[in-house]
Order: structure tokens, then C-alpha cells, then sequence
């Protein structure tokens, strides 16, 4: 992949200008760099740098207005709901609270997914579900990626849900489950999710019993949620 030039180079630019926003590196204490000097430092032209800040700033970490410079938002103002911003927190130091709230929102929409996934889905849908289950069966085996398959199996019933606004929710419930299924696992002291509790999900949604996929799902998220709960409690 090209990342010497274009949109790949400003996805490298947006990358690193937002985990240094994440991280404290700008502020209100050190204010964001003028156009001039961040240009300088990272070696792009301007127009890469402002496509960049304008990157940013519809994700909220950024402000721009003209003469009165660019500026740091308040956190309170950052787009969590933005992939690449769930992950830079996540990344910047491991926040079981902000991971502990995403999983209460993914309790109120992966159920009501596997629902419509069950009354729903067609048979390649429905085919796609079951691929993702053998793949966490083969990583029982050691033949596949558990991490991977995992997320899979609930990329394909978010999928399956025929709900443009639930399949839109894919990219954050990969960033979250790369942190919460570590987690999760450690404090189950196993390696692997529980491929049976996926399987009931799985076998409800291809039976089209929408209320045993609701409610089997409801029981996967609650399982990870507790853990989290346990966690979150746990002193520094």
C-alpha cells in the first residue's frame, strides 16, 4: 500500500495527529502547532496537513476557524462513536469504564440483531453466520485466529440484521471486542471465547427462532459485561 502520497499519506498524517491529541500531547496546556510548524515536522504540504485537520475535526478532537487558528476540542466533544477515536482511547491507556459503556451499548443492539438476523437474514447471510462459527471452531483447534473469528462471527450477524445502521456499527464492535475478548478471556483464565454459548446463537438464528437468538445473544453480552463490571471494580 502506497503511504509516500494521497489519501494513504493522510491517513498516516490523521493517525498520528490523532493519537498525540488522545494522548495529552496537545492541549490546553500546549496548544496544537500552527500550520507552518506541523508541515515542517512531518515533512507533508499543506493541503495533505488541511485535509487532515479536516479529518479531525469531523471526528471532534479538532476546531478551526479563520484567524483564530486550530485548537484542541474538549474531550467531551470527541466522537466516540468514531472508530479510529474509541480505538486511540482504548490504546492510550486501557479504560475498563469506557469499555464497560460500550459494552451496555452493545447489550442493547446485538441482541435485537441476532432478532432480526433470525427473522431476516437469507441464505448467504444465514451462510456466513455459520462460516464465522466453523472459523471459532478451528480455533479451538489451533487452525484459525480466535481474535478474528470472533469478531467475524459478530460482524456477520450485525450483517445478517438487514439494518443499515446496525451493519454501520461493525467497525466499533471490532475495535471493542479487540480489547474486550483479551480481557474478558484473562479473567475467564481461557484463551478462547466459548464457542458453545456462540453456537447457541448461531443455531437459533438459522432456526429463525428470532426470541431464543435475542435472548442467546443477550446471555453471550451479559457474560462479557459482568467480567467487565469486575474489572472496572477492581482497585488500580
Amino acid at each position: 500500500m502506497r503511504t509516500s502520497h494521497g489519501r494513504s499519506f493522510t491517513h498516516d498524517i490523521v493517525q498520528r495527529l490523532g493519537q498525540e491529541i488522545v494522548c495529552g500531547v496537545y492541549g490546553a496546556q500546549n496548544p496544537f502547532p500552527i500550520e507552518a510548524e506541523l508541515c515542517r515536522r512531518l515533512g507533508v504540504s499543506r493541503s495533505v496537513l488541511r485535509e487532515a485537520v479536516k479529518m479531525l475535526t469531523t471526528k471532534g478532537l479538532l476546531n478551526a476557524r479563520p484567524r483564530q487558528g486550530t485548537w484542541v476540542e474538549p474531550e467531551s466533544n470527541w466522537n466516540l462513536l468514531d472508530p479510529d477515536v474509541l480505538r486511540w482511547f482504548l490504546e492510550r491507556k486501557f479504560s475498563p469504564t469506557l469499555l464497560l459503556e460500550f459494552t451496555q451499548v452493545r447489550l442493547a443492539i446485538e441482541p435485537l440483531a441476532a432478532s432480526m438476523a433470525a427473522r431476516l437474514a437469507g441464505p448467504e447471510a444465514k451462510a456466513s453466520i455459520a462460516a464465522a462459527l466453523d472459523r471459532m471452531k478451528a480455533a479451538e483447534r489451533g487452525e484459525d485466529d480466535p481474535l478474528e473469528s470472533d469478531i467475524a462471527f459478530h460482524v456477520a450477524i450485525l450483517r445478517a440484521s438487514g439494518n443499515r445502521f446496525l451493519t454501520q456499527m461493525r467497525d466499533l464492535i471490532d475495535v471493542a471486542l479487540r480489547t474486550s475478548i483479551r480481557l474478558t478471556s484473562r479473567r475467564k483464565g481461557a484463551r478462547l471465547a466459548s464457542v458453545s454459548d456462540h453456537q447457541r446463537v448461531a443455531e437459533a438464528i438459522l432456526a429463525g427462532d428470532a426470541e431464543a437468538a435475542s435472548q442467546a445473544m443477550r446471555d453471550l453480552m451479559l457474560e462479557a459485561l459482568t467480567l467487565i463490571e469486575k474489572e472496572a471494580a477492581a482497585p488500580a
